[in-house]
């Protein structure tokens, strides 16, 4: 076969709620830039709000970190669902762009097609059906998160291989290619260049949060090349990204050996840029000196994982951080100068109790930052996921879904509850 036409899909969102926060398919674009010089590459990304095709209205608004909203347009709760007392959508591009973009640029040999959370198989669903109605040639292959995690139940939608895990092998043999090693996200994959970019200085993460299906997803925890990260950022910048999120599950590990140096390449090559952290920082790894240092190199916005305030709790889960350790990272940070300083409050846990959440809510109010409030997901493989059996059916991926479970665990009187408390907490501290 001579190169071979790919088609790469990120696919629509069906949820109760989806906000672009940063969000790129990033793992979807790092294979993609490795198949540069033995394919031909097309791509179409239905959660990118600066598309031309996306309807123009509020949702290409944006705040000053380049975060929005998505095109969205109302769905019927799936039967799984129907008991939650929440609008039900379908978040991305109108189904009728893609039908169109598959017209006007197939015909094509495969299409990679991004997975990420298990509850938004419906979505990639729809994708799979316009390929097999539009692209009928195309072998459709599935990787990512709900592909790995769920993986029999990926493989029934009808895809002709379901890539697991970070073991592309399997890929490349069915590809029939030779891809290059290592290289850049294949950012060009974005036209008029991508205003918000993402990166990534180690994959993997050395914890293990019995809540969490890193490990069950990614390779033991290990730094990229430096010298493909940093050609990465220069791609990034030249094609006019000035936001860019660190996607790392554990960017501040072994940070002398990681991230401190790419922050201090920042700093020598006057980088002109606004870098953020979507992904839990670990607190216990704030020092003074990487304070200031990240607060030089221009991060903007520090997203800390709280989880809970309760010791139990926090030692029972996989003990990455205690209360003490969290309130010495704020001030720190604080004292370094940092802006937006959030945490993460975990909500509908198992194991917790509405009262520990609100504790953990007070406990960031105490120390003046804003709480988020993380709604806990059942991930199957994961110990408080299979804890979660005898609340829903696990094998049905739509039970998974964040907005419900702490509904179906705790109760929509409680959830709301806490949900206006920390609004409140949050209105008070801007106050």
């Amino acid at each position: 076969m001579d190169r071979p036409h790919i088609v790469c899909v990120n696919p629509p969102i069906h949820d109760f709620t989806a906000h672009d926060f940063w969000l790129k398919p990033y793992g979807l674009l790092r294979v993609a830039g490795r198949l540069r010089p033995c394919a031909r590459l097309s791509f179409f990304d239905y959660l990118d709000r600066h598309d031309p095709r996306a309807p123009p209205g509020r949702w290409q608004r944006e705040d000053p970190w380049g975060r929005g909203q998505f095109y969205t347009a109302e769905l019927p709760r799936p039967a799984p669902l129907a008991h939650i007392r929440r609008r039900f959508r379908r978040f991305g591009l109108p189904r009728e762009c893609f039908r169109e973009f598959l017209t006007a640029n197939g015909p094509f040999d495969f299409a990679l097609v991004q997975t990420v959370m298990t509850y938004w198989y419906p979505g990639v669903r729809e994708a799979l059906e316009d390929l097999r109605a539009l692209a009928p040639s195309a072998k459709i292959v599935l990787g990512g998160m709900y592909a790995t995690l769920c993986a029999d139940h990926a493989a029934a939608l009808g895809a002709d291989l379901v890539v697991q895990g970070s073991d592309l092998e399997p890929l490349w043999r069915f590809l029939g290619v030779s891809p290059a090693p290592g290289g850049t996200a294949w950012w060009e994959a974005y036209p008029s260049g991508p205003a918000v970019g993402v990166l990534k200085l180690s994959d993997g993460c050395p914890f293990r949060c019995t809540y969490c299906s890193v490990p069950n997803v990614y390779p033991p925890f290990a730094p990229r090349p430096a010298d493909d990260v940093w050609a990465e950022s220069e791609l990034l910048l030249a094609r006019g990204a000035r936001q860019i999120a660190f996607y790392d599950d554990a960017l501040l590990y072994r940070s002398a050996e990681i991230l401190e140096p790419f922050l201090r390449r920042v700093l020598e090559r006057g980088v002109e840029a606004d870098f953020h952290t979507p992904n839990a920082l670990n607190a216990r790894f704030v020092t003074p000196e990487l304070a200031r240092l990240m607060v030089a190199a221009g991060l903007r916005t520090f997203y800390l994982g709280l989880e809970s305030a309760s010791p139990e709790w926090q030692q029972s889960t996989g003990g990455k951080v205690a209360n003490e350790e969290f309130a010495r990272a704020v001030e720190c940070l604080r004292d370094a100068g940092a802006g937006e300083i959030a945490a993460y409050v975990l909500l509908g846990h198992p194991r917790g109790s509405p009262g520990e959440v609100e504790a953990a809510l007070r406990f960031a109010r105490g120390l003046r930052v804003r709480t988020m409030l993380a709604e806990f997901s059942p991930i199957p493989g994961t110990p408080d996921g299979e804890a979660c059996r005898k609340w829903v059916d696990l094998d049905e991926p739509l039970t998974h879904n964040k907005t419900a479970f702490p509904l179906v665990c705790w109760g929509e009187a409680e959830v709301e509850r806490l949900k206006e408390l920390c609004r409140k907490l949050n209105r008070d501290r801007d106050a």
